[in-house]
This record gives structure tokens, C-alpha cells and sequence, in this order.
């Protein structure tokens, strides 16, 4: 598989699985605005989402993973397909959370976006336009 030529890479990675060999079909790429998870084989799904919907990023450094110098990035976005992104055992974790926050600042600095701008949206559909007076007494 060949890799477009007009995407500027900023960081890729695969999954690690036993002692940090990246023995997977996971690949992760950080582009300048986007995160983007690739998976599978024959079946290749993507999952992307712009760095300025992220909301709050947690960082996991399990046991297992610390040994083999690994760990996972937790990513919660406001993006409606992938409102938690996880980005399992990969090498130099503090680094990778760094360069998104790095660029996660640019693009918010560059789009006059915060965090806090994004509070109001919503991930899931508006229960709220539910309208009782449909309900049947006689359903009881």
C-alpha cells in the first residue's frame, strides 16, 4: 500500500503488541489537523479525527506496556464516529502526546478555537425534542 504523496506526516506508528514488535495491522499517523487510525488487512477502516475537536487526552502507561517502553493515549473528542480514539502501546508515548498538543495548539490558535468553544456540541442525538403529550394513558 503506498502512501499519498500530498499528506505531510508529522509522526506514524503501529500498534505494539509482545515486547513492543509492531506486529499488528494498526497504524496511527498525526498530520498537521488530523489523527488518523487505520486498521485491518483486506478491510482497511479509518478513523480520523481533527485535532481541534479534541476535548481532553489521558495518557496510560500499564505495567506490561512500561517494561517495553510503551503506552497508550486516550483521546476524547467532540467528533461524532469516534468520540474516544485509543492509540494502543505505541513507542515514546510522552513524545506522541506532546506533538499532539502541539499541533492541537496551532490549529486551535490558527482557527481561534478553544476548548471551551466546543462545550455547547454534542456527540450523541438531542433526546430532549421528545415530546410526551404522544403517550397513551390507556398503554399503562
Amino acid at each position: 500500500m503506498s502512501k499519498n504523496k500530498d499528506i505531510n506526516y508529522i509522526w506514524t506508528d503501529k500498534k505494539r503488541t509482545f515486547l513492543g514488535l509492531p506486529l499488528s495491522f494498526t497504524r496511527y499517523y498525526l498530520t498537521e489537523t488530523k489523527l488518523i487510525v487505520r486498521t485491518g488487512f483486506f478491510n482497511i477502516t479509518e478513523d480520523e479525527v481533527e485535532l481541534y475537536k479534541i476535548t481532553d487526552k489521558k495518557l496510560l502507561r500499564p505495567f506490561g506496556q512500561r517494561l517495553c517502553g510503551c503506552g497508550t493515549i486516550i483521546i476524547y473528542s467532540k467528533d461524532v464516529s469516534a468520540p474516544e480514539l485509543e492509540i494502543h502501546s505505541v513507542k515514546k508515548v510522552r513524545n506522541v502526546l506532546n506533538m499532539i498538543d502541539e499541533n492541537l495548539n496551532k490549529v486551535r490558535d490558527k482557527y481561534g478555537i478553544r476548548g471551551r468553544d466546543l462545550m455547547g456540541l454534542s456527540n450523541s442525538h438531542n433526546t430532549d425534542d421528545y415530546d410526551e403529550s404522544h403517550t397513551d394513558d390507556n398503554d399503562i
